[in-house]
This record gives structure tokens, C-alpha cells and sequence, in this order.
């Protein structure tokens, strides 16, 4: 591994996650498990050894696990950990609030799964509204499904099943962030549904600004 060799902590996080390729793979982890090819297939151009040796730099550095599923799944999955939640998920989405100056959301490939979960739900993610929830979460976007665990230290691997789960359309839960106006965030919210105890319902409403009042950054 590369390295600035210099004892600041910006060189030092650098020397973690500052080579090419290293946060869109940790993006790609965001909200369960995923197979060697389910992330190879959303990085194209990044070469097969490069993506292992990645992995394997993040693995080291604890902010990946790798499960080895039993039969007859039989196979090797990877996640973030609870330290990746923990640390690399805020950076993550700084770095996304920062790159939204310039997300042409209408360009080719702009709306995906992924991007509907990360600007729809996870960039708006309010810990102090979360400082009493502990609860298991499931986004469901055009046919993928994110889980994770919400808790007062903030967000973690999911440990169970889903208390709530929260379903939409990509392009509906980029519109609640962007819309032009709060008429329109909440017509695109209208069309998330949520499903799961009233209660709990909307402590995720809350905690991740999905109520019309709340919607638009």
C-alpha cells in the first residue's frame, strides 16, 4: 500500500482510502452483503486484480469482513463492518453532498439503486433525531434491497430481520431531495411506501427526513 508518509491524520486517512477506486468500492458496500461480482459488475473499468487487491487493503485495515456462506448458498460474500459503518460511511457521504454541485441526475445512469438509497435515504440521515432508535431497516429500490441497523451510536450492520422497510423507485426518492420545490418532494414521496409498526414508522421518517415537512435539503 501506498503511503504519504506523513504522521497528520488527513495523510493517514489518505493512505487508507485515498487511492483510486477505494470509496466507490466502499459505496458499493453500503447496505449488506454483496458478491465479488455484484460489485465488479457496478465498477466498470476497474481491472479484477485491482478490485481484489482492494478489498484486500480494506479487509486488513477492518473496515471489510468476508462471509463464507453455507451450502446451498455456498458462496463468499463481503460487507462493510461495524467499523466501516462507524467511519467510512460519514465520509462517504460527505464526499457525496459535496459531488450533488454537480449530479446531473437526467444524464445516462444517474438513477440507479444506488443512488436512490445513498441520496434518498442515507444523506439525510439525522443522528440526533436517531439518539433513541435501535431498530433493523430495509430499503427496498427497484428490486435491490439495502438493510442496515440504526442504533444511538449511529448506523451499523443490520442483526435481524427489518422493523421497518422503506420502498420506493429511485428516481422517486432522488426527487424528494432535488424537487424544485416542497410541492413536488412531496408528491415524489407520496409514492414511498413504508411498511412496519406505526411507531417505529415514524422514527425512520424522522430520523432520515422522509415526512413532507422535512423531505427537501
Amino acid at each position: 500500500m501506498r503511503s504519504y508518509r506523513q504522521n497528520c491524520p488527513i495523510a493517514l486517512g489518505l493512505d487508507v482510502l485515498g487511492d483510486r477506486w477505494t470509496l466507490l468500492i466502499l459505496r458499493e458496500l453500503v447496505g449488506g452483503p454483496r458478491r465479488y461480482g455484484d460489485i465488479r459488475a457496478e465498477l466498470p473499468g476497474i481491472a479484477t486484480n485491482l478490485l481484489a487487491e482492494r478489498l484486500r487493503e480494506m479487509t486488513d485495515a477492518g473496515l471489510v469482513t468476508r462471509t463464507e456462506l453455507p451450502p446451498p448458498v455456498a458462496r463468499t460474500v463481503l460487507e462493510l463492518s461495524a467499523a466501516g459503518w462507524r467511519d467510512v460511511v460519514p465520509i462517504l457521504s460527505a464526499v457525496a453532498r459535496f459531488g450533488l454541485r454537480d449530479w446531473d441526475t437526467a444524464a445516462p445512469g444517474a438513477v440507479s439503486p444506488s443512488s436512490g438509497f445513498l441520496a434518498g435515504v442515507l444523506l439525510a440521515f439525522d443522528p440526533e433525531a436517531a439518539r433513541d432508535l435501535h431498530l433493523n431497516v430495509a430499503v427496498d429500490v427497484d428490486g435491490r434491497r439495502f438493510e442496515f441497523a440504526v442504533t444511538a451510536a449511529g448506523l451499523a450492520p443490520s442483526d435481524g430481520p427489518a422493523a421497518v422497510t422503506v420502498t420506493g423507485r429511485a428516481a422517486d426518492l432522488i426527487a424528494v431531495r432535488t424537487a424544485s420545490s416542497a410541492t413536488k418532494a412531496a408528491r415524489a414521496l407520496r409514492a414511498v411506501t413504508f411498511t412496519g409498526p406505526a411507531d417505529e414508522v415514524e422514527q425512520v421518517k424522522r430520523a432520515f427526513r422522509l415526512s413532507p415537512a422535512t423531505a427537501v435539503a
